[in-house]
């Protein structure tokens, strides 16, 4: 079987995009697992499959696999592709549309100059809906959230949680070049307190209104950005006192900027996304 692909990139975050609008798309994560990898097939951290939505009201379905061949609940740096992809595909004219993933609906700007803005929801700090298993440890509070100590490797790291449609743990570095994010990372996310696993992110404040990060995202090691990672880490250090309202993340594939208003309003994530190259892979 030869299939039809588009590889995409947001800040350095890259996609393979499949588009399953005309006729259904029944992707095994063999294939998934095929198409992300780096040697033997395209090469991506996620493969991307766009649908059309049942739903009244929404403009297509969204879904989300990484290169391992899992389906995961959200990815916002593909989702700026997503915009791009039906845009330059035809399949839509309207600058601003509406998604549905696995768990929420997304709100997609594209913007005059060629960025995608992505209304992301409100972030979750339910740790049962997370989920993260709190029993036995005491938080600290700090602004007006609170950091969990869990052990890894023989001593505590205080971990903030959040759920941007997926689990996020998020610790504060002094440096993030030289932060253990390749070995602490993989411990994090397997750690028997996250039953779902999570994603890690390690993030350096350089001052209220900028940061530096990294993450070690569930299931597929370290990404050069990680969109609902930068979500999930300016939130934490909003309600932990350390950020103001709109903050610049600068990851390792480029940079994107995170608005957030505080509890009880959405997360708005501004940034690129870029079509790579288009082609055919016999499968």
């Amino acid at each position: 079987m030869r299939l039809k692909f588009t590889k995409m990139q947001g800040a350095g975050n890259d996609f393979v995009v499949l588009d399953a609008t005309q006729a259904p798309l029944d992707l095994q994560p063999e294939t998934a697992r095929r198409l992300g990898d780096r040697r033997f097939g395209v090469g991506a951290d996620q493969i991307l499959v766009v649908e059309r939505s049942r739903t009244p009201g929404i403009d297509f379905r969204y879904r989300i696999f990484n290169n391992t061949g899992d389906e995961v609940e959200h990815c916002g740096n593909g989702a700026r592709c997503f915009v791009r992809y039906v845009h330059e595909h035809g399949l839509t004219d309207r600058a601003s549309i509406k998604v549905e993933t696995m768990n929420r609906v997304l709100e997609l700007h594209l913007q005059p100059d060629g960025r995608v803005s992505v209304d992301m929801g409100e972030p979750v700090f339910d740790l049962l809906q997370l989920p993260f298993d709190s029993t036995g440890l005491t938080p600290r509070a700090e602004g007006h959230g609170q950091l969990w100590p869990v052990e890894v490797q023989g001593h505590a790291v205080e971990l903030h949680m959040v759920s941007m449609g997926n689990p996020h743990a998020v610790q504060r570095v002094a440096d993030v070049d030289s932060a253990p994010v390749l070995t602490q990372g993989p411990l994090i996310e397997h750690h028997l307190r996250f039953p779902a696993r999570v994603n890690a992110g390690f993030m350096q404040v350089v001052d209220r209104g900028r940061i530096r990060l990294r993450v070690y995202e569930r299931s597929a090691g370290e990404t050069l950005a990680c969109g609902t990672g930068a979500c999930a880490a300016v939130v934490s250090g909003i309600l932990l006192g350390w950020l103001d309202g709109r903050v610049d993340v600068e990851a390792r594939g480029g940079s994107l900027t995170i608005e957030w208003a505080g509890p009880g309003h959405p997360v708005l994530m501004t940034g690129p996304a870029q079509t790579v190259f288009e082609g055919e892979i016999e499968l």
